[in-house]
Formats: C-alpha cells, structure tokens, sequence
C-alpha cells in the first residue's frame, strides 16, 4: 500500500518535472506571437475615457479567457482526430487579421469621412447611449481579434508537445494559455494607466529635480506616444502573424520572396492577402447594396 502511494507520488513528480521543461519550450516557442499579441491588444485596449479604460480592459480580458476556454478543447479534439482543421482554422484566422490590418492601412490613406473628424466634435455628437454602442463594438472587435491570436497561440504550444501524453499537453498548453491572458493584459493595463501612476510619481515628492518627480513627469509625456505608435505597432503585428501563418501551413508560399528577410516576406504576404481579403469584402458590399 504504502509503495503504491510513493510511486504515485514519484509518477506525479517525473509528470511536473515534464510539464516544467515543455512549459518553458512552449514559452520560447510562443514568445513571438505574444510580443505581437501584446501590441495589437494594447491598440485595440486605448482610445476609451480614462475612467472607463480599466472596466473595459477587464471586459476583453474576460472575453480573451472565454476564448480560451472554447479554443483549448476544441484544438485537443482537432490535433487528436482531424489535425488539418487545426491547420484550416490557422489559415481562417490569417485571412481575417490580414483583412484588418490592410483595412487599416487603407483607411489611413483613405479615411472615412467620420474619421477625419476631430476626437472633440465626435464627442459632442455622440449621446451616451451611443457612446456605450461604440464601446462595445470595439470590446467585441477587440475580443474576436484575440480569438485569432488566441488560436494561433494555442496552436504553436501544443506543437512543441506533440507525442506527448495527453495530460502533458493539456497541463503545458493550459499554463502557456493561462500565462498568456494574464501577462499580456497585465502589461495593457499597465500602459494605459502611464499617466495615473506618473501623476502619483509626481506627488511623492513637489521637488521638480527628485526622480520621482523627473520619472512621473517622464511617463506623463511619454503616454501619447505610446498610444500612437500602438496603432502602427498593432497594424503592423497583425500582418506578420498573418504572413507567418501563410508563409508556415501553405507550401505554395514556402518559397515566396525566399530571398527577403522573413519578417518582410510575411509582411508583404500579409498585405497581399488583406488586399485580395478587402477586394472581396467591398465587393460582396457592393453586390448586398444593389439588392
């Protein structure tokens, strides 16, 4: 009885001792699309008051581990019984991202109308209920884009332990799901709330020449622009994941611009994609107008 219960407890301890080492692997693995994760999200996480930016950064933060939640038992399900709707789920999601970030681009040389007006005059014009409409349209813009993200994550981590036992998978895709949701919107939250945490900085101590003082005053006019070269960094994220998902599960793009560097490969895939992803879109719009 008493050598049954040691060898549990052995068997228990070579399966965290696995799940250690493959968590760190999946991590290294992971580490790229994370840097990207974090950009897009912070963009999709700014342009709200300051009062409402932490309650609607803990709505995405919610929505993004519901995601989770529906992404991880279906990937097991697919990478056990049918692994080419794990690489047709990859190649979906590229399309999508690659449609938003040229959609993005575009619009930054064609602007719609509503866009060139000033952030004030928008303000003036939109009653609150409309302005709780708009949050929440960019809350399920911002949650279905972490669904893309999410997916390409989870995909990446459970390659790196493929052959595994199912309960290794399982526990080392979870723990990089987990360290995901928590690191990546952990490190939102701290962005957008630069300016808070400077003007406490600031009233630590009224001498100008005190580090405090210089460093608060420092993330004070820093915020601005962090927040504007988010959008350049997200759109950009977004077409190099997606390029990186053609380049990677397509063989006629394996070769694609061999010589270029890779991430200038899977940016001009990414925009090539968004290009043709767009042409469809604006023209099945112009097809359900007509009717």
């Amino acid at each position: 009885m008493a050598s049954g219960f040691f060898a549990l407890l052995d068997d228990i301890a070579s399966l965290m001792d696995d799940v250690v080492v493959m968590s760190k692997i999946s991590a290294k693995k992971t580490a790229g699309i994370l840097g990207d994760d974090l950009a897009v999200n912070a963009e999709k996480a700014t342009g709200f008051m300051a009062s409402r930016e932490l309650p609607v950064l803990w709505a995405i933060t919610k929505g993004s581990a519901l995601n989770k939640l529906i992404i991880l038992p279906i990937a097991f399900l697919l990478s056990a019984f049918a692994p080419w709707g794990v690489t047709l789920a990859l190649i979906l999601g590229g399309v999508y991202l690659s449609f938003e970030g040229f959609e993005k681009v575009f619009h930054v040389f064609f602007p719609h109308k509503h866009e060139v007006e000033t952030h004030e005059t928008v303000k003036v014009k939109l009653s609150e209920a409309d302005q709780i409409t708009a949050e929440k349209s960019k809350i399920k813009a911002a949650i279905l884009t972490d669904f893309i993200l999410s997916v390409e994550i989870v995909i990446i981590a459970l390659g790196t332990v493929v052959g595994q036992p199912i309960l290794t998978q399982i526990v080392v895709v979870s723990i990089v799901a987990i360290v995901a949701t928590i690191g990546v919107y952990g490190i939102v939250a701290l962005i957008v709330r630069m300016d808070d945490f400077g003007l406490k900085l600031i009233k630590l101590n009224p001498n100008k020449k005190s580090i405090s003082h210089v460093t608060g005053s420092l993330l004070i006019r820093t915020l601005p622009w962090v927040i504007k070269s988010l959008s350049v960094i997200g759109t950009v994220a977004l077409l190099l994941v997606a390029g990186g998902i053609f380049a990677h599960n397509i063989d006629f793009f394996h070769h694609f611009l061999e010589s270029l560097p890779s991430f200038v490969r899977e940016l001009v895939l990414g925009l090539l994609i968004g290009f043709a992803a767009f042409v469809v879109v604006q023209l099945f719009k112009f097809i359900k107008k007509q009717f």
